[in-house]
């Protein structure tokens, strides 16, 4: 039995009830007279006159859902369907628990045993016999039966309060008693060396607890049927379009509509003085001249005692021009070789209704997102935008764009740095250590600007030391890679030399090899 606010929520005659299942369990363990059984035995009596009522206020509530459903299937079908399953799943648990009560009895008494008029109402070992044998297992499985109801039946509920009464009330979780050896569960704390009349009382007060929170369920399961419905004390006109954006030749969509408005009975709506014809109340027609337009009108009902009650309303519509947003993600031309990202939309029309194609290359799509790859260099790219707008294909834009090769890389050195993290060394007056120089694989190169981030493949390079007497000792790379007689030379230098790197040639995505500017290294 839950606390506080939850036992406030219950009957009278269910805390007394409960009031004295608990006192008696507690005189039953201190093992007092035999009149203790015969209190079991009218509590049993109790809860069996308690449960009968609430079947039939079960029964009363169902068949009300019932009616509700045959008036009106499609708004109360989901409900009913709910409530079928709460009446049927409670049904049978609660017919499944009679059926464990007559074992208990018929263990107790014979075949002939009543659990309403148990003789042998203190046999210690009816209810172990029936519901702790490991063979059959009725404990057990009648606390997964508990289990999965309870859950099922929580899930019916959504007032938070309400579900946790039902939760707790169908709880099996328990804590074995102190000294407790071996497995302890619910069934062993339910059946477990207890008297016949306590174990069907149990199983009684249980069948109670489903039943009530059968009959919470099912008066959700009711309420909810209207909880849709909105109730209102006022009434307003409104005006509903489908966009206040409209592109010339496109067509202004809106529903003229009255809140809490009675679906049998259709008002009467007033444009600008003129009846509107859809009895549904949309409004649409093709705007003609640009800028932002007002219209007004009213809206009248019948009231319930006959009279007309007359509701006005205003809005306003925006004409604009057909017109497209082009831009070019990274700049405002496009390179060749590459893949320039561009964004293209078109105010007012989703992006699914839009289209575009491209000149001087090839334009591709990506959800959202356009890829633009040019193709002749020197060459205009043109770009132009279509949407469909009302059922039909429409111009509304189009971008000139230059096409450009792709500028010059800058040389650079794969170098760690104090934190271990590789970092691109560009040449002096930076300085590197010699033993970052030693580490490094090789030349590469890269338009690294954050505007374009282009990779290039050094095809070649070579570098150029100076002796004491001031000679240039020019070495050839090994494609990208230092070459084994490079490598030599960097051990040779001493800290605070520099040599340079220079003839460097790379290969950039557009397939053209260029010639790329010298660096200068120098070691700290």
């Amino acid at each position: 039995m839950a606390g506080g606010n939850n036992v406030a929520r219950m009957s009278p005659r269910q805390r007394m009830i409960n009031l004295m299942y608990i006192v008696l369990t507690a005189m039953l363990a201190l093992n007092v007279s035999s009149d203790v059984l015969n209190g079991f035995s009218q509590v049993q009596e109790g809860l069996h006159r308690t449960n009968a009522n609430m079947t039939s206020k079960n029964e009363v509530q169902f068949k009300y859902l019932t009616e509700l459903n045959e008036q009106n299937p499609a708004k109360v079908g989901p409900w009913f369907k709910k409530g079928v399953a709460v009446h049927e799943n409670s049904a049978k648990l609660v017919a499944a628990i009679e059926g464990l009560k007559l074992d208990i009895a018929r263990q107790a008494d014979g075949p002939e045993a009543n659990p309403l008029k148990l003789v042998n109402q203190d046999d210690l070992e009816a209810a172990s016999v029936v519901m702790l044998n490991p063979a059959s297992g009725k404990g057990k499985k009648l606390r997964g039966q508990v289990d999965a109801y309870r859950e099922f039946i929580a899930s019916q509920i959504s007032d938070p309060e309400k579900r946790k009464v039902i939760t707790e009330s169908l709880s099996t979780s328990v804590k074995a008693p102190a000294g407790t050896v071996g497995p302890f569960n619910w069934e062993t704390k339910m059946f477990d060396n207890m008297p016949a009349i306590a174990a069907i009382t149990l199983l009684t007060k249980l069948q109670n607890d489903i039943r009530q929170a059968e009959n919470e369920a099912m008066t959700h399961l009711i309420t909810s049927v209207d909880i849709g419905d909105v109730r209102v004390n006022q009434l307003n006109a409104y005006v509903i379009p489908n966009s206040n954006m409209i592109i010339r030749g496109g067509k202004y969509s809106a529903n003229i509509v009255l809140a809490a408005i009675d679906t049998t009975q259709r008002p009467t709506i007033y444009v600008n003085g003129s009846r509107l014809s859809n009895p549904n109340g949309l409004y649409e027609f093709v705007p003609g001249s640009i800028g932002t337009h007002d219209f007004s009108g009213y809206i009248e009902v019948m009231r319930g005692d006959g009279s007309i009650d007359k509701r006005p309303f205003k809005s306003s519509y925006t004409v604009i021009e057909p017109m497209a947003t082009i831009s070019a993600t990274m700049m405002n031309v496009l390179y060749a070789g590459i893949n320039n990202p561009i964004s293209i939309s078109v105010p007012g029309v989703p992006m699914n209704a839009i289209q575009a194609t491209m000149t001087n290359g090839t334009l591709t799509r990506n959800g959202d997102v356009w890829v633009a790859h040019p193709g002749k260099v020197g060459s205009e790219a043109v770009i132009s935008v279509s949407a469909q707008l009302e059922g039909r294909t429409q111009q509304v834009g189009s971008m000139t764009f230059r096409v450009r090769k792709l500028p010059d890389p800058s040389p650079y050195l794969a170098v760690k740095d104090g934190s271990g993290n590789i970092t691109h060394y560009k040449g002096t007056p930076r300085r590197i250590s010699k033993a970052a120089l030693m580490a490094a694989d090789g030349l590469g190169a890269a338009i690294d600007d954050d505007l374009l981030n282009v990779t290039y493949t050094v095809v070649s390079f070579s570098t150029y030391f100076f002796d004491s007497m001031g000679n240039a000792i020019p070495e050839v790379s090994s494609g990208a890679h230092f070459s084994p007689r490079q490598k030599e030379q960097f051990k040779r230098l001493k800290p605070g030399k520099s040599f340079f790197i220079s003839q460097i040639k790379a290969k950039g995505p557009d397939g053209i090899t260029r010639d790329i500017s010298p660096m200068e290294v120098g070691l700290n």
